[in-house]
């Protein structure tokens, strides 16, 4: 290959994440309503009836769609079918900061604003129920915080005699701190406390 090709080919790459096409893209919305005078989140429990996580708490969301625009319309998109809202009510849709997982995803959350929270009527097919919590609660209250320690377990046949100290090779382990919420006897925790965390601690910076 001539170096003049070499050059042509890379000149014009735009880089992404190595190995993202690999993985799976997922998009949520941090729904925001104003609700007697305040501004509140509103979070759904998934229903019972799922093969991933029922009955858990989160914020409406999926994955992303061939036919979406882009993550924000998928994110906008899942929230207008999750809660049985026209599209149009989902107003001032910004993009956080996006997540990669040790688990093979990407999550690209983004924070709006229901506008007509009234309307609201949520599927029953993955939706048991919808709550909300006053802005203002989170605003004053620290996340619980927890560690998981993640475990190099190797495959049987890993051919240790490949690399630098076998068996006794110094893996490089990582923990994963898991954030928790409590209010009135509802418990937020996971993905969705940590892009809600992320969200607080924006608004707080501002």
């Amino acid at each position: 290959m001539e170096l003049e090709r070499l050059i042509g080919m890379l000149k014009d790459r735009t880089p992404v994440i190595l190995g993202s096409d690999q993985f799976i893209k997922y998009s949520i919305l941090l729904p925001l309503i104003h609700h007697d005078g305040e501004i509140r989140v509103l979070f759904e429990v998934r229903a019972h009836t799922l093969r991933r996580q029922p009955g858990e708490i989160c914020f409406p969301g999926g994955k992303i769609d061939q036919e979406d625009r882009d993550e924000q319309h998928s994110a906008i998109r899942e929230t207008s079918e999750e809660l049985g809202i026209s599209e149009s009510t989902i107003a001032n849709v910004f993009p956080l900061d996006y997540m990669v997982s040790a688990f093979g995803t990407i999550i690209y959350p983004y924070v709006g604003v229901i506008e007509d929270y009234q309307a609201i009527k949520p599927n029953p097919a993955e939706v048991a129920e919808i709550f909300t919590v006053p802005l203002s609660f989170f605003k004053r209250t620290n996340p619980e915080k927890y560690k998981i320690n993640f475990q190099i377990q190797p495959e049987e046949n890993f051919p240790f005699d490949s690399i630098q100290g076998g068996e006794k090779y110094n893996w490089q382990t990582r923990q994963l701190e898991e954030y928790f919420y409590r209010y009135e006897g509802k418990v937020i925790w996971g993905l969705t406390a940590r892009v809600l965390s992320h969200f607080l601690e924006i608004i707080s910076e501002k």
